[in-house]
């Protein structure tokens, strides 16, 4: 049994290796490339806490958009003051029509209050680095078509940092060399940017509207139609602060796309995930088996695991040490938020977030 278990936790080791690319934005800086304009838009929904950050973030730009668009959807706090105050232009979204998610129908109704010829699509719990726009921006015209980049995970209380292994997941499955080819690759949507040609080429969020993963929907659209997506890491330049509020309001936000999302990657980087899940538990497992015959050489893969997770977070979030060298309470987080998961898709047909009920397979309200 020990051998078999040292097999796997190398080959999970391995598969970390493989599955894990530094494939972050160039950072650039100068002026504003020729005549073309830049609008960024920002769903938000209950963010007065959020919003401020980013929009102060996006007024420090060496290159600032032309246009700030806020969507206040049906917000129950004072995200509309505080947007205004900030100096952005906000707008009301209209009522949620039937069968459209809440971010796609705000997304979609700044879309339409837009002119640039750039589309910047941000969550409010962004930031950015000064030169973050001019990078981006200088980044989709050398790739061509649009770009997406997973942020840094920037933590500070102490149950925000058990989103570390999910975060980790995250990266692995949208950045994974197996996913160039996948014509089911897609955005990560806390950061977009298209042109507006591309975007109105695929029918925008609308071509998606009853879709509850419309960051991964909208990145088949866009492959299907021949535009090329492209996921990178924000490490130095586009960061977010997920779910500061609480625990309840983590476990919400991941578990609502944890199992659905599986379906939309390629079938090699799934496997290689499961591979690295496996050895994982496996290495956490012989950690707590120390005092049995056999089992204490196998505590390495425990600490190999630790160093590989530290390794990661360098680029992927500031998680600290203490979490990589405990990374069984982020394991058994996971596993709670995969559970949780599988209960809404599976048993109740619908996940909760933002107080609102989105049923699996089409928006609603």
């Amino acid at each position: 049994m020990p051998a078999i278990f040292s097999f796997l936790i190398l080959f999970g080791l391995l598969s970390g290796m493989v599955l894990f690319r530094k494939n972050s934005v160039p950072q650039k800086s100068g002026k504003r490339y020729s005549h073309e304009t830049i609008s960024v838009i920002i769903p938000a929904r209950n963010e007065e806490k959020h919003l401020p950050p980013l929009l102060e973030s996006l007024w420090r730009q060496t290159v600032k958009p032309d246009e700030i668009i806020v969507v206040d959807d049906h917000s129950e706090d004072q995200t509309k003051e505080i947007a205004e105050r900030c100096g952005a232009a906000v707008f009301f979204a209209p009522d949620l029509p039937e069968s459209w998610t809440g971010k796609t129908w705000a997304v979609w109704n700044g879309y339409l209050r837009s002119s640039g010829d750039f589309l910047v699509f941000l969550d409010a719990d962004i930031r950015l680095a000064e030169n973050a726009i001019v990078s981006l921006i200088a980044e989709q015209k050398r790739q061509g078509g649009v770009i997406s980049v997973v942020p840094y995970h920037h933590t500070e209380k102490f149950h925000e940092k058990f989103a570390m292994i999910l975060n980790l997941l995250g990266i692995f499955a949208f950045t994974s060399p197996f996913e160039r080819k996948n014509r089911q690759k897609g955005l990560y949507g806390a950061c977009i940017v298209a042109t507006r040609k591309d975007y109105e080429k695929i029918g925008g969020h609308q071509s998606i509207h009853a879709e509850m993963l419309d960051d991964l929907n909208l990145g088949a659209r866009f492959q299907n139609a021949g535009i090329r997506v492209t996921n990178l890491i924000g490490s130095g330049l586009v960061s977010f602060r997920m779910y500061p509020d609480g625990i309840k309001s983590e476990l919400e936000g991941f578990a609502k796309g944890a199992v659905l999302s599986t379906s939309a990657i390629h079938s090699f980087t799934l496997a290689a995930i499961i591979l690295w899940i496996l050895g994982l538990l496996l290495s956490e497992l012989c950690f707590f088996l120390i005092g049995t015959p056999g089992f204490f050489p196998l505590c390495a893969g425990y600490l190999l695991y630790a160093a590989q997770i530290y390794f990661f977070n360098r680029h992927a979030g500031n998680f600290g040490i203490l979490h990589p060298v405990c990374h069984f309470l982020s394991t058994i987080f996971s596993l709670i938020v995969v559970g949780y998961s599988l209960y809404q898709a599976v048993f109740r047909k619908k996940v909760v977030w933002k107080g609102r009920y989105i049923h699996v397979g089409r928006g609603h309200k």
